[in-house]
């Protein structure tokens, strides 16, 4: 049976770290925590679990703090986590039956991150990450911020979850301005920025509600015509979001349709744009994208939204065919949205709705 080392590297992390390292301790054969300089109790905590706590004087670049962390790395396999990330349960049972059955020849395992899940525990945001890869390889992570893991190779596709769970005391999010920092010190020392680059500082700069600056660089990025073909569908995306700040409805229409030129329709931009003819009660067009953010659901490397292709367009598509008169499809669409959310209050009002109407005309 492979061995494997958990790499990781902390900062101030004393609210979620515990939970993190509980939930990998009967499956990692060793504990790499590289602090990056925590003034809390997170290197105590990592103590009380492995001896190799280690000190890296943080210099701006995560990759840097990530390869120093894997090259004390000593088993078979490298597992990497964030510490709010854990292993839920049935996911640790999934993983051990991984370990034993592992393939000397697997290069590296993706596994499903699930970054939010809705109140009734359904995954709503998730996507693939290389999570578990072959010590020998030496894969190396790229970029200072928004860091990759640079993997090549036999790759297997699990159905492994590892979860984020962010303390709420943690829960800033997007608010903290560390990475806009790093990307702004690097444009001031004149550093060439990838295609990568530029689409996470657009991105940086939208979360800070600097809208007018993040379309100039979505642009820049898009107009490049390098990127992934997930981060141009989301670059649209976000373009999209930035003008609808700022109020300039056509130029978000435009960049809901520009996403459809790099793939097959996506669900997200379909029932964006089904969300724009709703609004001007044009509900026959809005029907077509809605249906087709049905159609097209299928499973991608890239950020996912499954409420986009289940629960969301079967709403909508209920009130539109209510509003067309047609309410036997009407009372369909909000079925197939129950299947999904059956203690969803606006499927619950709708169905009750039905139920008074359809009785009333049957006393007519």
């Amino acid at each position: 049976m492979p061995t494997i080392s958990l790499c990781m590297i902390v900062k101030n992390e004393e609210e979620v770290l515990e939970n993190c390292l509980k939930s990998v301790q009967d499956i990692c054969d060793e504990f790499v925590i590289v602090d990056t300089g925590s003034t809390d109790r997170t290197k105590e905590i990592a103590r009380q679990y492995t001896d190799k706590v280690l000190d890296f004087e943080w210099i701006d670049d995560f990759s840097a703090a990530r390869n120093f962390a894997f090259s004390n790395a000593t088993m078979d396999y490298i597992l990497w986590l964030d510490a709010d990330d854990i292993l839920l349960p049935s996911d640790q049972q999934k993983f051990k039956k991984l370990k034993t059955s592992l393939n000397s020849n697997v290069d590296a395992v993706s596994m499903i991150y699930v970054i939010l899940r809705d109140e009734f525990g359904n995954p709503t945001f998730h996507y693939r990450r290389n999570r578990l890869v072959k010590r020998s390889k030496n894969f190396k992570w790229i970029g200072p911020v928004h860091e990759y893991l640079d993997v090549s190779g036999n790759i297997l596709s699990s159905d492994i979850s590892v979860e984020h769970k962010k303390n709420e005391k943690q829960s800033t999010g997007h608010s903290s301005d560390r990475n806009l920092r790093i990307y702004e010190k690097r444009i001031k020392r004149g550093e060439d920025f990838t295609p990568r680059d530029l689409y996470y500082y657009a991105n940086e700069l939208r979360d800070h509600r600097q809208y007018e600056k993040a379309i100039i660089y979505y642009h820049e990025f898009l107009g490049g015509k390098k990127g992934w073909v997930e981060d141009n569908i989301r670059a649209c995306l976000n373009l999209a979001d930035c003008h609808a700040h700022l109020g300039e409805k056509d130029e978000e229409m435009e960049s809901l349709l520009k996403s459809l030129s790099y793939d097959a329709p996506r669900p997200e931009p379909c029932c964006r744009i089904g969300d724009i003819f709703k609004a001007k009660k044009d509900y026959q067009t809005a029907i077509y994208w809605y249906t087709t953010s049905i159609q097209m659901n299928k499973d991608t490397a890239g950020f996912q939204n499954q409420a986009y292709s289940t629960w969301y367009p079967n709403l909508q598509l209920c009130v539109c065919h209510w509003e067309l008169g047609n309410v036997e499809k009407s009372i369909e669409h909000n079925q197939n949205a129950k299947k999904y959310r059956p203690d969803d209050k606006q499927v619950l009002f709708n169905e009750k709705f039905f139920n008074d109407f359809m009785k009333n005309n049957s006393k007519k």
